[in-house]
């Protein structure tokens, strides 16, 4: 097709300047990365911090009907409540206002900005887990030897058999040492973990078959870093486009075809999928990643690891990475259709 516009309107092939289709896709895209990690946060300020939320001052104001409140909102929590609702719409504020200030920008170069976040929320994942489960692998081991009364005395060794306190002492330290390592690395590390899993792994039949040695913390750990190994690296998997797919037809079609599969395969199937995981993960206390991370849920083996907890948030990264790649997938994919320059090809060196 020549430099003249399409049918759909969608911009002229080859073009790379902003149309009416590409500015509300770089809106939505970026106010939905921009949602998802206001979600979170206010996910935490409702549940930890006891903070109202967006739809605790909606029933205040009577927006679903008669308020079902025992006791309004008044002073600060009114406040507090106003703050939260006003943030989700600063995102989307701020993802129409981003937009209009750049008109010039490629959609690739916004596609690959969201990769860029995805890749560091993942990093520090990854490298969070690889502290967490190395510290708290020696602390029960030293617990179920009894060598931990000897080296910390026995009031703190009764602290960390304590969850909530081997939780906010132990593991929420180095979760953030995590986050400020993944701060000055590049690598996202999939191939040191899966050796640390086939090591641990090793390690059990090991010291089962020749030293008739067996603890439920080792299986602990090779379930902790499995699961991270999995469920982290899918948002890389999507950038990669290594996900498993039937491709018989898609295989054959042309590169602008492919494009407008992927844009509606995104929204109707991918995020659809990470927004129902954030939902039926975080809408309450008892919620199935919440339930378990407010109240440091442990296995019941009292001198296994005391990750478990950690566990379930692994579906919450999973979900809030993958919208974020799924952004960014959609951006990329409408540049394909455009017949944009600077088309990456898959399997080659990528930004990670």
């Amino acid at each position: 097709m020549s430099e003249s516009t399409n049918v759909t309107g969608f911009s002229p092939v080859g073009a790379s300047y902003q149309t009416p289709v590409s500015a509300f896709t770089r809106i939505f895209c970026w106010a939905s990365v921009g949602l998802t990690l206001m979600f979170i946060l206010n996910n935490y300020l409702i549940f930890w911090r006891d903070w109202p939320g967006f739809l605790t001052l909606a029933d205040h104001l009577g927006v679903f009907g008669s308020s079902s409140l025992k006791k309004p909102l008044e002073g600060t929590a009114l406040l507090l409540g106003w703050i939260q609702a006003l943030s989700y719409f600063v995102c989307i504020a701020g993802a129409a206002f981003y937009t209009i200030r750049t008109p010039d920008r490629p959609l690739r170069q916004d596609s690959e900005a969201m990769v860029k976040i995805a890749a560091y929320i993942v990093r520090s994942a990854f490298w969070a887990v690889i502290f967490v489960g190395l510290a708290d692998m020696i602390i029960s081991f030293l617990r179920v030897e009894d060598w931990l009364t000897t080296l910390v005395g026995s009031e703190l060794t009764t602290s960390l058999g304590r969850s909530q306190f081997r939780g906010a002492y132990v593991h929420i330290p180095l979760i953030l040492v995590g986050c400020v390592v993944a701060a000055f690395t590049r690598s996202l590390g999939f191939t040191w973990l899966a050796l640390l899993v086939v090591a641990a792994e090793l390690g059990i039949v090991i010291s089962r078959f020749i030293f008739s040695y067996e603890q439920a913390f080792q299986g602990d750990l090779v379930r902790f870093w499995y699961g991270a190994l999995f469920l982290f690296a899918s948002a890389y998997t999507l950038y990669e486009d290594g996900h498993v797919r039937v491709d018989v037809l898609y295989a054959g079609l042309t590169t602008r075809i492919r494009g407008l599969i992927n844009i509606w395969g995104s929204l109707l199937l991918g995020m659809t999928l990470c927004v129902t995981v954030m939902t039926l993960g975080m809408w309450s206390k008892s919620a199935i990643i919440n339930s378990p991370m407010l109240s440091f849920e442990v296995s019941q083996s009292g001198f296994g690891m005391y990750v478990k907890y950690l566990m379930a948030s692994f579906l919450g990264i999973f979900a809030v990475t993958m919208m974020i790649q799924f952004a960014s997938y959609i951006l990329e994919s409408l540049a394909d259709y455009r017949d944009e320059p600077g088309r990456r090809e898959i399997g080659g060196s990528s930004a990670h």
